[in-house]
C-alpha cells in the first residue's frame, strides 16, 4: 500500500512539473509574474453583493476545489478573509483559456477578473471572463485536511495548517486583535511604549536559566533576554513616569502545553504606583480586552466557563493554608516549616529550605490546580521575590502578587523594590543561590545598582504572559497552537 501511494505521489508530482512546462513553453511562466492588480476581497463582495452585482471585479488567491461538467466548470478561490465561487464558461473564456482552467491544480494561485452574480443555487459568484495563474503549487494539499491531523505535523508546516483550517488562521487574526486591544489600553491611559535589548551581558530580572551565545567582536558571552524588568525601571530612574514593553523573550527551559523557550510578554511599570495599583490595572485590562475581542467578559475555556468580571485576592499563605490544611501563620522557623512539609511527603532541596521557599513549595503542589476562576495571589515571601519591596508590617512577605487563571500563572506584579542597599543584600543572596548549583537564580547587576542608587520613586512594576492570555481568549489548549511557529526540534535530530 506504502508503494502504491508513493507511485501515486511520485506521478502527482510529475504531472504538476509537466503543467508548469507547458506554461512556460507557451511564454506564460508564472514565476516571472512580478505583480497582480486585484481590486476586490471575497468576504467584500459578498457583504456588497449589492453594489457589486453584474459588475467587474478582479480577485486574487488559491483554488481550493475545481469540478467540470461538460464545457462549464466551478472552483472555489481563497484569499485572506474567505472563499468565493469561480463560474468558469467555455463560451467565456474562449476554448485555449478554458482548457486551460480545466488543467489547474488544487492549489494553484490564481487571479480571476468577471462580473459578479449569483447562481441558481443562490451562491454569490464570479463568472470568469480571464483567468492568471499567478503560481503553481508544486505540491499537492492534503485532501479535505486528511494527512495533516498529526499536531506536530500542523506545527511544522504552520503554512499549510493555515491553508487548510480557517480556525487556525481566526486564531491568529485574534491574537493580533489582542495585541492591538493591550497597546490601545495602555496608549490610551499614558503609558509609553519603549524598546530593550534582547541581548545582555547579565541575565536577570526572573528567575530562569538563560540562552547563551558569544559576541565575536567583543569577544564575550550574551544572554538573550529573559525579562525585560531592570531595563525597564532603569527608565523609570530616568523620569519616565509610565513605561511598557511588549516581546520575545527567551529561557533555556522545558517545553509543553504552557511553556515554548521563546515567548511573548508585555512588562509595565508606572511610577509613584504600587501593586495594589497594578491589581487594578490587571482586572481592567484583561476586561478590556475580552470585551473588545470577544465582546464578553465571560469566556469558554475547555468546556469551563470563565468570568474575567470578578477577580478574588488571597494571601499566599491563606490560600496554602485553604488548600493543604497546613496554617504558615502558626509556623515561625525553618526547622517548623521543614517539618511541616516532611508530614506532608514534600521532598525540600536544602538550598532553599526557609519557610518562606516551603510556604512556595506547598503552594505550587497544593494550590495553583485550584485557582480556576481569576484569581489573584499576594504577599509572597521574600525569599522568592528579589525584586519585589517588603510589607511593612510584614517584613518578612513583600507587596507582590501572581494572577492565576485556569490554574496558570498569567501575570506577576510588585511594589517594585527601590531600596538600593536591600536590592544589593538579595542579589548577594541569590549569587550565594547560584553558586550552590541554582543556574535559574539572578547574577549581581551592579549597573541596576547603580541606577537605583540615583534614586527610583516608589513603582508599580505587571508582568503579563501575552500567549497565556491567548490562549484563554482563544480557547486555545496548547501555547503552540497560539505561535505562528512554535519551537521545534528538527526530523532529522
Amino acid at each position: 500500500m506504502e508503494q502504491q501511494d508513493s507511485s501515486r505521489l511520485k506521478q502527482i508530482l510529475k504531472n504538476r512539473r509537466d503543467k508548469l512546462a507547458e506554461y512556460v513553453d507557451a511564454g506564460m511562466d508564472p514565476f516571472k509574474i512580478t505583480k497582480f492588480n486585484r481590486d476586490n476581497t471575497s468576504q467584500n463582495i459578498k457583504d456588497n453583493y449589492s453594489e457589486f452585482e453584474d459588475k467587474d471585479v478582479t480577485i486574487a488567491g488559491r483554488l481550493m476545489s475545481k469540478r467540470r461538467m461538460g464545457k462549464v466548470g466551478f472552483g472555489h478561490l481563497a484569499d485572506f478573509e474567505g472563499k468565493i465561487q469561480i463560474f468558469a464558461k467555455k463560451d467565456v473564456l474562449g476554448d485555449e483559456e478554458f482548457d486551460r482552467f480545466k488543467k489547474l491544480d488544487i492549489g494553484d494561485i490564481i487571479g480571476v477578473t468577471g462580473k459578479v452574480f449569483t447562481t441558481e443555487s443562490g451562491e454569490i459568484s464570479v463568472r470568469a471572463e480571464k483567468i492568471t495563474l499567478l503560481a503553481k503549487s508544486l505540491l499537492p494539499l492534503p485532501e479535505k485536511f486528511h494527512g495533516l491531523n498529526d499536531t506536530d505535523l500542523r506545527y511544522r508546516q504552520r503554512y499549510v495548517d493555515l491553508i487548510m483550517n480557517e480556525n487556525v488562521k481566526k486564531t491568529f487574526v485574534t491574537r493580533s486583535k489582542i495585541l492591538t486591544a493591550i497597546r490601545n489600553y495602555l496608549d490610551s491611559r499614558g503609558y509609553f511604549e519603549v524598546e530593550t535589548p534582547i541581548l545582555n551581558t547579565i541575565a536577570g530580572g526572573a528567575a530562569a536559566r538563560p540562552f547563551i551565545t558569544h559576541h565575536n567582536t567583543l569577544d564575550m558571552d550574551m544572554y538573550l533576554r529573559i525579562a525585560t524588568e531592570l531595563h525597564l525601571k532603569r527608565l523609570i530612574v530616568g523620569g519616565f513616569d509610565k513605561v511598557y514593553e511588549m516581546g520575545r523573550q527567551f529561557r533555556n527551559e522545558g517545553m509543553d502545553i504552557k511553556h515554548n523557550p521563546e515567548f511573548t510578554t508585555i512588562e509595565i511599570y508606572e511610577a509613584y504606583a504600587d501593586y495594589n495599583d497594578m491589581m487594578d490595572l490587571t482586572e481592567n485590562l484583561f476586561r478590556y480586552c475580552a470585551e473588545t475581542v470577544c465582546g464578553t467578559t465571560k469566556i469558554n475555556y475547555q468546556g469551563v466557563e470563565i468570568d474575567l468580571s470578578h477577580f478574588e485576592r488571597i494571601p499566599m499563605i491563606d490560600a496554602v493554608t485553604k488548600y493543604s490544611g497546613v496554617d504558615f501563620n502558626t509556623i515561625t522557623t525553618d526547622e517548623e516549616a521543614q517539618a511541616a512539609a516532611k508530614a506532608k511527603g514534600l521532598e525540600v532541596d536544602p538550598a532553599k529550605a526557609t519557610r518562606g521557599d516551603i510556604i512556595a513549595l506547598f503552594f505550587d503542589e497544593f494550590v495553583e490546580e485550584n485557582l480556576v476562576q481569576p484569581t489573584f495571589i499576594t504577599e509572597y515571601p521574600v525569599e522568592i521575590s528579589p525584586l519585589a519591596k517588603r510589607m511593612p508590617s510584614k517584613p518578612e512577605l513583600t507587596e507582590r502578587f501572581e494572577v492565576f487563571i485556569t490554574g496558570r500563572e498569567f501575570g506577576n506584579a510588585f511594589s517594585e523594590l527601590n531600596d538600593p542597599i536591600d536590592q544589593r543584600a538579595r542579589f548577594e543572596h541569590q549569587m550565594e543561590l547560584r553558586a550552590a548549583g541554582d543556574d535559574e537564580a539572578s547574577e549581581m547587576d551592579e549597573d541596576f545598582l547603580n541606577a537605583l542608587e540615583y534614586g527610583m520613586p516608589p513603582t508599580g512594576g505587571l508582568g503579563i504572559g501575552v500567549d497565556r492570555f491567548v490562549m484563554l481568549l482563544t480557547d486555545s489548549y496548547s501555547i503552540r497552537d497560539v505561535l505562528l511557529f512554535p519551537t521545534m526540534k528538527p526530523l532529522d535530530k
